[in-house]
């Protein structure tokens, strides 16, 4: 009566209790768990009547129709979970399957005694981190093959205490035994399906994106690997030296691995407790940030820095500040790549404060054609991802443009020295804006934080192109600070 897929999922079953059979559709499984004996009642619930209807045929031509209870509900909405010791939730997408299990979750019907068997038919990914975010733990992950076709089989719990979450590729490949070779055959279809998005990124010029997913694709082929810290140290200083910060500047490596080997790293543009956090949860080695975690000398260490958390957590702390404002293709040179895909420019960029070398800070561009501040409020609203961005009515046109991440309002003068239109940066003080409204310059505040966080996704970029065994991802919790309302 059943295939492989269904009897790994009635295998699964403990029949201690009553079994729930979620999206029934035919009974087959609820009317096996019964007929086998392992189950001495079952309630089959479906969100349509079609299917309860072909599941009542089922029971009565197999002859259990006493101790199959048919329900009609969305989800488990309608079922009544005393006495219930096994939930099976099969054949729906991981989305609604996660869907379904948080709505149980956050009414408080979850237990810690019921298991849960589920198989998504889609995005088994997303279910796995679903999972853990509402707090369920993943005991067994099973891929089990019919045909041509491979399924994922979880069995899970509720566990509201857990501190645990799934990195993006931790999620692809979750508890899967890699040794058995039905789910050595699944990761290297997960690893070739990777590869195939970013050869499609690729074409697309989508660059990064597609070193993203080929080093998705190396782990689930070879599995996470690590490297020593101080080769990841080493080869950052290499493109972002940290010996030109600025003097008052406190970038390098601040707080030390307890190991000298990383697996997991975190990407965060500020070491806030809420990314310790994070890191913890995802079993992170290391933190790369773009602001110092120790700025001001500490006179004493409380529980509630993050410094403390760092220590006691055991996650090191790598902070690049200046040196990667300054260095070529840092924070000022992914803004001058993504300006540049907006507009057409003339000539070469300029250094808008040169500081030797190829170092700059900020740069100056000058447009083929003139645009608005209006227009260039837009247009930096796209490249930074804020909601909203300061401008003034400068009353001119705009063509010749200096940019500088971070906090540069200090730098206005400079930009009028240099035939400048108009100045991009964040953190504008007030007397800065009346002295640009008298100058007939356009400036344009887009937030520290949104001028600065978009250099995370090139840090990942170079850190997978070297290294595209370790675990990088940019953290969740690397948010602006500040709400706007």
């Amino acid at each position: 009566m059943l295939d492989n897929r269904l009897k790994k999922i009635a295998e699964l079953v403990s029949g201690d209790g009553i079994a729930v059979d979620v999206g029934t559709d035919h009974a087959y499984l609820a009317a096996e768990l019964v007929k086998s004996g392992k189950c001495s009642k079952v309630i089959a619930s479906d969100v349509k009547e079609g299917p309860l209807e072909a599941a009542r045929n089922t029971v009565e031509k197999y002859g259990v129709k006493d101790s199959v209870e048919l329900v009609l509900s969305d989800g488990l909405d309608n079922v009544e979970l005393n006495g219930v010791s096994d939930i099976i939730i099969a054949g729906m997408g991981g989305e609604t399957i996660a869907d379904i299990m948080e709505r149980v979750a956050r009414s408080g019907r979850a237990n810690e005694e019921t298991s849960w068997i589920i198989q998504p038919m889609t995005k088994p990914e997303i279910l796995r981190k679903k999972l853990y975010e509402i707090g369920f733990v993943i005991w067994d992950d099973i891929i089990v093959e019919e045909g041509d076709k491979l399924y994922n089989v979880m069995k899970a719990e509720y566990d509201p205490n857990i501190l645990f979450e799934f990195t993006e590729t931790e999620s692809l490949i979750g508890h899967i035994n890699e040794e058995e070779p039905v789910s050595r055959k699944y990761l290297d279809r997960e690893a070739e399906r990777c590869l195939r998005v970013a050869e499609s990124l690729r074409k697309a010029g989508k660059t990064g994106e597609a070193i993203h997913y080929e080093a998705i694709s190396a782990k689930l082929k070879n599995g996470i690997g690590t490297e020593n810290v101080s080769d990841i140290i080493g080869f950052l200083d290499s493109l972002y030296p940290f010996g030109i910060q600025e003097k008052w500047d406190n970038s390098g490596y601040l707080v030390e691995c307890p190991l000298e080997e990383c697996r997991r790293i975190l990407l965060a543009l500020d070491i806030t407790n809420d990314v310790v956090d994070e890191a913890f949860k995802k079993n992170a080695d290391l933190i790369i940030s773009h602001h110092p975690v120790i700025f001001e000398p500490r006179k004493r260490l409380m529980k509630s820095d993050p410094v403390y958390r760092l220590i006691t957590d055991g996650i090191g702390a790598i902070c690049m500040h200046t040196n990667l404002d300054i260095a070529k293709g840092g924070t000022n040179g992914v803004i001058l790549s993504k300006l540049s895909e907006k507009f057409g420019t003339v000539g070469d960029p300029e250094p808008f404060e040169e500081l030797g070398g190829e170092n700059s800070l900020g740069w100056i561009v000058t447009l083929d054609e003139e645009v608005s501040a209006k227009q260039l409020a837009e247009v930096c609203k796209s490249v930074f991802g804020c909601e909203y961005v300061r401008v003034n009515n400068s009353g001119r046109k705009i063509k010749r443009i200096a940019f500088c991440s971070g906090s540069g309002g200090s730098m206005l003068g400079e930009a009028l020295e240099k035939g400048c239109d108009a100045l991009i940066t964040g953190d504008v003080k007030h007397d800065v804006w009346i002295d640009a409204n008298n100058s007939g310059i356009a400036l344009l505040d887009c937030g520290h934080f949104h001028t600065e966080n978009i250099v995370l996704w090139e840090l990942r970029r170079v850190l997978e192109e070297k290294f595209p065994q370790l675990d990088i991802e940019i953290a969740a919790a690397s948010v602006d600070p500040c709400e706007y309302v």
